[in-house]
């Protein structure tokens, strides 16, 4: 568990996917990169690519930027357990396409600065290595992401799967 008392690390599902928030919040690169699936064969290797390149440098660009966008993160206020994908086309095509061990998503409701908040879906891929990873542009290989974004809320905190030291 991380200082704000939610998941961290690629232990699991949750932990890979508030790293990825705490990553925007803070805009930490060296946790973004340790954080998201590296490049894989997809139908969007250099999409996805291009994509990591661009997150990387705007976030360089933040981290000197004194003023907040209302719109961004501040904090994370809810995680919800992990889940698979209702379709189960995804989960065999990323272990056949690529060796993955598991396919799932993660739903987070973060602060936003301007008082509100906002719920962002993320995809989280378990590696041959046993660790978890975010994937920050699950659209560029929709094989892999397919009925994602059609998934109903989730609505079991991820305390309620693990047991929570208070």
């Amino acid at each position: 568990m991380a200082a704000d008392g939610f998941p961290k690390g690629r232990g699991t599902p949750e932990g890979a996917a508030s790293d990825l928030a705490r990553a925007f919040i803070n805009s930490d690169v060296e946790l973004f990169s340790k954080t998201c699936i590296g490049l894989y064969a997809s139908n969007g290797p250099v999409e996805y690519d291009s994509f990591m390149r661009a997150t990387i440098e705007s976030m360089k660009q933040e981290t000197t930027r004194k003023d907040l966008f209302p719109q961004g993160p501040t904090s994370i206020a809810k995680v919800f357990a992990a889940r698979h994908l209702s379709r189960n086309g995804p989960a065999s095509y990323g272990y056949a396409a690529f060796g993955f061990l598991d396919v799932m998503f993660v739903d987070i409701k973060v602060r936003l600065g301007n008082g509100k908040s906002a719920l962002n879906r993320t995809m989280v891929i378990k590696e041959k290595d046993e660790k978890w990873y975010a994937h920050p542009a699950p659209n560029v290989s929709p094989l892999l992401s397919y009925g994602l974004s059609e998934e109903s809320a989730s609505v079991a905190d991820f305390s309620e799967v693990y047991d929570v030291e208070k």
